[in-house]
């Protein structure tokens, strides 16, 4: 057999497949590059094995902003490129879902309205900078992430019972995927409120935002407690009265 007859049969001459679709969204990809350089140049700059760990992450990220494409969703047949049901702001099979309850000795309306001026929220959530209200039940929220980033989203309250439900989601096109409730009851035997609040949400880089988030001590189950438990202290302290709005 000839050379010529042989190349025309090598692998090379065949068209390369892509390794994947590009199952990234936008604002996904956005964060991911901001976060990935961010990693890169810390572990870079430490010049140890866990630097090159922590840049090999960062590096990482960055091929999945520039390229909006992950390894990971395409294994799980996850797609956040594509468009998902308005009615809820974290596709069903996506996401972090965190639920915690506390008891609070305050009376139930008391409470709800402390937390429906969520301009109030700051005071207790030490991820959140700040929180605007905007038009009608739509607010911006920013909120603190690693290696000293911030992320921003507009919200809406989607469902409210005066003293006893608040549920918000967030809008498309945000940087943060978000959807959740606080719920405020009656305790028995008179002992106050219970407040329980319900989150799901899919952060910057998705399940990679997780891990990086964790890597920085940042747990989202353990900020929630430590927000309720803050919540609990101002509330029972009497401190919140001069600064709610009402």
């Amino acid at each position: 057999m000839s050379i010529a007859n042989t190349s025309m049969h090598t692998p090379a001459s065949r068209p390369i497949a892509s390794c994947c679709p590009v199952n990234v969204g936008q604002s996904e990809r956005t964060i991911s590059l901001v976060a990935g350089s961010a990693l890169a140049l810390a572990g870079l700059s430490r010049g140890s094995l866990s630097g090159m760990i922590l840049a090999a992450t960062g590096g990482s990220l960055i091929y999945r902003g520039v390229t909006g494409k992950c390894h990971l969703y395409d294994a799980f047949g996850i797609n956040t490129a594509e468009g998902h049901n308005a009615a809820t702001a974290v596709p069903a099979q996506q996401g972090t879902k965190i639920e915690h309850s506390i008891t609070i000795n305050r009376p139930h309306q008391d409470l709800y309205r402390y937390w429906r001026n969520f301009e109030n929220l700051p005071r207790i959530m030490n991820h959140l900078e700040s929180v605007k209200a905007t038009t009608g039940n739509r607010s911006h929220w920013v909120a603190k992430a690693p290696l000293g980033t911030t992320v921003e989203w507009d919200a809406e309250v989607i469902n409210e019972r005066d003293g006893e439900l608040i549920a918000w989601r967030s809008l498309d096109g945000s940087q943060v995927e978000t959807a959740g409730s606080v719920h405020f009851k009656p305790a028995l035997a008179g002992r106050g409120t219970e407040v329980t609040v319900s989150l799901k949400y899919n952060p910057p880089g998705g399940k990679v935002g997780i891990a990086v988030a964790k890597m920085f001590g940042e747990e989202p189950q353990q900020q929630i407690a430590e927000d309720l438990n803050r919540f609990k202290q101002l509330m029972e302290s009497g401190a919140a009265a001069s600064a709610s709005k009402g």
